[in-house]
């Protein structure tokens, strides 16, 4: 996609914004692993998870967009009238493409494949879009040098999260989570006092822990005081998730950041710096979602 945009005319740095916040925004979505595993950790319904992050979710893709779509009217970038034709040749031709996510979707809730073959599948599955279908790349001539790419890639983020579980390690054997939370249980009175020190604390958790680590260490500490001021936890489960997926854009270890900064090749600093507009728009997202408890509970009677 960077490629494209620049080729279009639109602002490196709006385009290294974009993208890189863009990287998080399937989170609230099935078949996401956060949701699955936040639902296993606190004992909630994994099917109403799913349903609760289905508005919070479009709702922040139709901020991102419109925000977009302003920056776009600032540019010079030409415009093209729709076509109903262009857009049925693009289906036609994007077909096979569009299959992919129905496909894993299909594959994981109708049992047919665990989360790690689902991956493999969809491995081969694009090798064969892209070298057989479409003959973007030829197998023969790139594979290897795809595979090469994939391991540097792989291999950096391994290293990411490696450092990132030993700093996890150390604020749990500095128990500074539990001081934390213990805390907020001593001074907080009402329950808007504690989902606003509630959103701090969690920005600060998604800066400086992975979120599978996050969801596993602190989620169980903070259900009990979350459901003494009946905050129901599902709707805790978004805020929780909200807050992370900002954090994925965050230094010092937002991984949407680093692999941001593998892929174009920019500092990181610089990719921060261009991801703050958005940023600021998804904190403007977050308090909705934390104070609207209706957008994530939009499905109960």
């Amino acid at each position: 996609m960077f490629p494209m945009l620049m080729h279009a005319g639109y602002n490196e740095r709006f385009n290294l914004g974009l993208l890189t916040t863009s990287g998080s925004l399937g989170l609230l979505f099935a078949p996401s692993l956060a949701i699955l595993l936040y639902g296993i950790v606190a004992s909630v319904s994994i099917d109403q998870m799913f349903l609760a992050g289905i508005l919070p979710g479009i709702l922040l893709m139709v901020i991102l967009a419109v925000y977009s779509f302003y920056v776009g009217s600032k540019t010079s970038v030409p415009r093209h009238s729709f076509s109903w034709t262009n857009l049925a040749r693009a289906l036609r031709e994007g077909f096979w493409d569009i299959m992919l996510p129905v496909g894993i979707i299909v594959g994981i809730f109708g049992g047919f494949l665990t989360i790690t073959e689902a991956s493999a599948c969809t491995a081969v599955y694009v090798l064969v879009l892209e070298g057989v279908i479409h003959r973007e790349i030829h197998l023969g001539k790139n594979l290897f040098p795809l595979l090469r790419d994939a391991a540097v890639l792989i291999g950096s983020i391994l290293i990411i999260l490696s450092v990132a579980m030993g700093l996890t390690n150390l604020l749990i054997d500095a128990q500074v989570p539990m001081k934390i939370l213990d805390w907020m249980e001593q001074h907080v009175d009402s329950k808007l006092q504690f989902l606003i020190l509630l959103n701090i604390f969690l920005l600060v958790v998604g800066c400086m822990m992975d979120i599978f680590s996050a969801i596993v260490v602190v989620v169980p500490l903070i259900l009990p005081i979350a459901a003494r001021y009946g905050v129901d936890p599902v709707h805790l489960g978004i805020i929780f998730l909200a807050n992370l997926e900002i954090g994925y854009s965050t230094p010092p270890v937002g991984i949407n950041l680093f692999i941001a900064s593998q892929r174009f090749g920019r500092p990181i600093l610089s990719l921060f710096r261009a991801a703050i507009p958005f940023l600021f728009l998804m904190l403007i997202w977050l308090a909705l979602v934390t104070y609207i408890p209706a957008i994530s509970l939009w499905w109960q009677d």
